[in-house]
């Protein structure tokens, strides 16, 4: 991946809507992670999908965002309007050399952004720059409760590969996760 990706979805299709088109998918800059915090702790206050339990910083997630390299494991955002609406990241899914090619992928919207295609658009980058990424396998680690999300990756053509009972306690509630994937 090289810096600058830009998607502004030049080959509209009938059935996109007029949200959609206007979505510009880019390399996250460090100057977005104030919008990338935001959008984050939204999500870790529904308690609904991120195991991640406390508000995070602009400055604490600072060393995350260096840790990620445009050219293998990049941070994307969506932009509507000017604004970060969402936003996408790939981590290495475990360490062993026989998993590399195999990344976990994270998605989030912000709240008044969502049910837009910001997720899918992202989602689609993903599954059609992964190989080029060095990239066959995407993982997506999902809570069993969050629908929204499992209907968004089943709608990439995620497939459930498979679920860990109660091995989350969110506010000391067991959470299933379940683990979607497809190969790209």
């Amino acid at each position: 991946m090289t810096a600058g990706l830009v998607d502004k979805s030049s080959t509209p299709r009938r059935s996109q809507t007029a949200a959609t088109e206007d979505i510009v998918l880019r390399d996250a800059i460090e100057a977005d992670l104030p919008a990338i915090v935001e959008i984050q702790n939204a999500a870790i206050a529904t308690r609904i999908s991120t195991a991640q339990l406390e508000p995070v910083t602009a400055e604490g997630r600072r060393k995350w965002f260096r840790a990620h390299s445009p050219a293998q494991y990049p941070i994307w955002v969506a932009e509507r309007d000017g604004a970060v609406a969402g936003w996408l990241s790939f981590r290495e899914f475990l360490p062993r050399c026989a998993y590399r090619g195999t990344v976990e992928v994270s998605v989030y919207v912000h709240e008044k952004f969502r049910r837009r295609g910001i997720g899918r658009k992202l989602l689609q980058q993903a599954i059609g720059r992964g190989p080029q990424l060095g990239m066959h396998s995407l993982v997506g680690l999902i809570f069993r409760h969050n629908e929204p999300s499992i209907a968004l990756f089943h709608a990439a053509g995620f497939e459930r590969w498979g679920c860990l009972p109660d091995v989350a306690r969110v506010d000391r509630t067991p959470r299933d996760l379940t683990i979607f994937g497809r190969h790209v």
